[in-house]
């Protein structure tokens, strides 16, 4: 039976990262949307590293909710607790809802204002730009790119990398990982695998591995995996639908696992596919698509389905180069750098999100 006209349906989106921003101001238009994060702001995530070296750099990045929702309400504020019909925030607001959309993706509570997160960038450039030497923690793809920034934007500083696994960037293959090992060294950058550091028992700024050996650095950044954000639905109605790993299980439509109102969207699903934000912006877009549907017919079974994404990754060399893989195939240099490192998809996002690519 579908749903006469009327008042709007209440959609409640809570993270405003990748996905939840986009899902929001998809549906500010058709229905009453209200997104709770515990930012005031958007941050890009991919220009992040850019930013640390150059933080002009950010003012395109980051910008406030409200600038690309002016028809939607922002709670600036934990989510606590949702039951059947409301999210509860840490700041006491009870805010009921015809559909709920979870895209709580990973916990970082390193900033709440953008004036706060421009400070957090400056205060990282001027550690990168006094420092000779620097460790970098974690040989994932935000430990390589930024070791790659640095490296090109500062080709004196000495660069050190330690990773705790077998090898670089583990979640793409050995050909390619090998192509950015080689980039990393010809640009003398140091690569210490199998091993990790300690860094509360630095001193004199001599850092010690686990296996025994010392590194010479100014300063650190510790580029390792942030925890799911799933932590605040442990005593929710929503705990028995997390894995074993934390994350929210969802169906082939986006809708949380025995939910018919409630969607799954970003990091947090236990989608089986690479983490990635362009993966993430495809699932607000079918949730979108659903959640549009059921305002419509609240019994409609024809929903869009999301199908996992095919192995594409794509990882930024400093401003011109960039590495890619698609399925076994690999190419590191200027061709992918064309497509990526440039302007970090920057403009492409804030035209996703409504905003001119430049700032006026």
């Amino acid at each position: 039976m579908a749903d006469s006209g009327g008042e709007k349906k209440s959609v409640v989106v809570i993270g405003g990262g990748v996905a939840g921003s986009l899902i929001a101001k998809s549906l500010q238009d058709e229905a009453n949307v209200s997104l709770i994060d515990m930012k005031e702001y958007f941050e890009i995530p991919w220009a992040a590293l850019r930013s640390m070296c150059d933080p002009s750099f950010a003012k395109r990045a980051i910008f406030n909710h409200s600038e690309y929702l002016p028809h939607a309400k922002v709670l600036t504020s934990a989510a606590v607790d949702i039951t059947d019909t409301e999210i509860v925030t840490a700041k006491g607001d009870r805010v009921t809802y015809d559909f709920a959309v979870i895209a709580t993706g990973h916990s970082d509570t390193s900033a709440y204002t953008k004036d706060e997160k421009f400070n957090q960038y400056q205060t990282d450039h001027e550690k990168i730009k006094s420092a000779s030497s620097i460790l970098i923690i974690g040989g994932g793809q935000t430990g390589v790119e930024l070791a790659a920034e640095i490296a090109v934007d500062y080709p004196d500083k000495k660069v050190t990398i330690v990773h705790r696994g077998s090898m670089l960037l583990e979640f793409i293959g050995q050909s390619a990982s090998n192509k950015v090992v080689n980039w990393l060294k010809s640009r003398k950058v140091e690569i210490i695998l199998g091993q990790s550091v300690d860094v509360n028992s630095a001193k004199d700024c001599v850092y010690k591995t686990s296996g025994g050996q010392t590194i010479d650095a100014e300063c650190h950044f510790i580029c390792i995996g942030k925890p799911i954000g799933s932590g605040w639905l442990k005593e929710t109605v929503l705990k028995g639908s997390l894995d074993i790993h934390g994350r929210l299980m969802v169906d082939a439509n986006l809708k949380v696992n025995g939910r018919s109102n409630i969607f799954g969207i970003g990091d947090i699903t236990d989608i089986p596919e690479l983490k990635l934000g362009y993966l993430a912006q495809r699932h607000a877009v079918v949730a979108a698509k659903n959640i549009r549907l059921l305002m419509k017919n609240s019994n409609d079974n024809n929903l869009n389905v999301y199908k996992p994404a095919s192995p594409l990754s794509l990882i930024a060399l400093g401003r011109r180069e960039a590495v890619a893989q698609f399925y076994c195939l690999s190419c590191i240099g200027r061709l992918p750098g064309m497509i990526k490192s440039g302007d970090l998809f920057v403009g492409r996002t804030r035209r996703q999100l409504g905003l001119l690519p430049e700032l006026q």
